[in-house]
């Protein structure tokens, strides 16, 4: 996230035309959005599955020591997001080994 928008744009269609993979952007309008969507409690089962390959669901409930109904329900979320995949088995997976997250603050 740059102040300055137009260089991002120019960057990313430059990045674009490269043709190399160049990672999964997940953006929000406000940081009201983000962390409505994204509290702590949600972190915490990316956190547990990250690297961790398939698991099932109510195993990611047991590591982050939380209900498994709350747990199902903050998965769909989850993987609406793109931070989690559904498994063919009914599991989940993390399938990212990193992520990177910045925030652009200014006054109004």
């Amino acid at each position: 996230m740059q102040p300055d928008w137009k260089a991002g744009l120019r960057h990313a269609a430059k990045a674009a035309q490269a043709g190399a993979y160049q990672g999964e952007i997940l953006n929000f309008e406000t940081s009201s959005q983000f962390f409505g969507q994204l509290p702590e409690k949600r972190w915490d089962l990316v956190r547990a599955a990250q690297g961790r390959g398939e698991l099932p669901v109510r195993e990611l409930a047991r590591l982050v020591n939380r209900d498994v109904k709350r747990v199902h329900e903050d998965i769909g979320i989850l993987t609406e997001l793109g931070l989690l995949e559904r498994t063919e088995s009914g599991g989940v997976c993390c399938p990212y080994t990193s992520m990177h997250i910045d925030m652009y603050l200014k006054a109004a």
